[in-house]
């Protein structure tokens, strides 16, 4: 019989004591952060210039909606994906998508970016998955062999790996503001040259992922002859839907979307229609720098206060109070002015959001972690299902809304994640006491 995930044999090395298995978790969770920060500095730039440079017929704007509706769609079948493949292998196989993506943005046509943005969709749906079920595999196995308290450690880790992810906004977008600074967003020697720096980016951190210590258990299919057709479909069905019978997902699930939601919300239209009428083109990295290093910063402390139920809810009600009050001074207050303010404005803007993404994306991947011990690869695949979803989603109608109408919606949905969050905490604060 296979063991659990919580019974899951530590990795062996050459050296037995838990000195060398502690450096070896800890070396994976290096590793796995190094390489998601040489493709997501490249891929998080281009990501942010879509709109501004792709700009015949909303080709960029377009074809960032496919990816996102792509990515929702693998999202459901990526969970058995990644157990048949096991979590190195989905890794590596994911940085593909991202590869070729960013080799279409060479050529931009509706012929390289549409095919690109849907293979990308299945590439994001496994790389994120076999992410979380990679880390939460290596937090778990080095709180055991290190007799340490295991929501600690799964908060550190995270942090980290939170952390240095969110600093590719800032890397990432200085160089394109310094390749792109003498105002060459639109001209194709200087997109070209962004690009082929970002391939080059994208290569490194594909080749750096190969160093991973194998990690996790593969499923059921992958032991003995492989399953029928219908056995199939009925374990996809179970892996879909059985997260969603349990009512702690249920309350999570608005707070994933709003996650996807307040992303998208800075990827499409804070660039748009705040950043470049007053920052210009180029300005769009600026900013995105500041929102990234910000979304880095939170992210590590995030990932160092927390320990359970109690500090998530502290930081998650910080994180949303905080953007819930930047959507307020744009619908209410804000007006582009000229000058200094001008340029100041947004730069706030874009650090409060940054502090706010970072609380989302450590607090969301620790309370997975902590709750859905025995269906991680199950937990994560929902994550990134709600959260591409409402990606998608603003993608697509982000050219026929405006902004103050956006803004109306990102209200409602904060209210609503927040309040479905909070009572999940006060829910499982009072069926932990009546358990004591």
């Amino acid at each position: 019989m296979a063991p659990s995930r919580d019974e899951e044999t530590p990795l062996v090395v050459a050296d037995d004591s838990p000195v060398e298995e502690g450096r070896s978790h800890t070396r994976d969770v290096h590793i796995i952060s190094s390489a998601f920060l040489l493709i997501f500095l490249a891929y998080g730039a281009a990501q942010n210039l879509e709109s501004t440079v792709n700009t015949e017929e909303d080709l960029g704007t377009t074809s960032l909606g496919i990816l996102y509706l792509s990515f929702t769609f693998f999202s459901l079948v990526a969970s058995p994906v990644v157990r048949k493949l096991g979590p190195k292998n989905a890794l590596i196989l994911g940085t593909t998508g991202y590869w070729l993506f960013i080799a279409a943005n060479l050529k931009p046509t509706w012929y390289t970016m549409v095919p690109a943005a849907l293979y990308l969709g299945f590439a994001a749906s496994i790389i994120w998955v076999g992410q979380g079920t990679y880390l939460t595999s290596t937090a778990r196995s080095h709180a055991k062999d290190n007799s340490l308290h295991e929501g600690t450690v799964i908060g550190h880790f995270n942090g980290e790996f939170w952390g240095m992810f969110a600093s590719h906004q800032f890397v990432g977008n200085l160089i394109t503001l310094a390749l792109l600074r003498d105002g060459t967003g639109g001209s194709t020697n200087g997109t070209t040259l962004l690009f082929s720096v970002f391939l080059v980016s994208m290569t490194l951190g594909t080749i750096l992922m190969c160093f991973l210590n194998k990690r996790g258990i593969k499923g059921e299919e992958a032991q003995g002859s492989s399953p029928n057709f219908y056995a199939s479909v009925v374990s996809l069905s179970k892996t879909v839907i059985r997260p969603l019978y349990d009512v702690r997902m249920l309350l999570i699930i608005p707070l994933m979307a709003y996650s996807g939601l307040q992303q998208a919300f800075v990827w499409a239209d804070y660039t748009e229609y705040i950043v470049s009428p007053t920052l210009g083109v180029s300005g769009v990295g600026g900013a995105m720098a500041v929102y990234g290093a910000c979304d880095a910063i939170c992210s590590l402390a995030a990932g160092r206060f927390t320990s359970g139920l109690k500090s998530i809810t502290i930081i998650v009600s910080a994180g949303a109070f905080i953007q819930t009050i930047i959507y307020l001074w744009l619908l209410l207050i804000y007006s582009p002015v000229s000058g200094v303010l001008g340029t100041l404005y947004p730069l706030i803007m874009a650090a409060a959001l940054g502090i706010g993404d970072g609380v989302l994306n450590t607090q969301l991947s620790a309370l997975l972690a902590i709750y859905f011990k025995h269906d991680t690869e199950g937990a994560f695949a929902q994550l990134k299902v709600w959260q591409s979803g409402t990606i998608s989603a603003v993608f697509f109608i982000s050219p026929y809304i405006s902004l103050q109408a956006m803004l109306v919606v990102m209200l409602v949905t904060v209210s609503v994640a927040y309040g479905a969050f909070m009572y999940l905490s006060i829910r499982e604060k009072a069926l932990s006491h009546s358990s004591s």
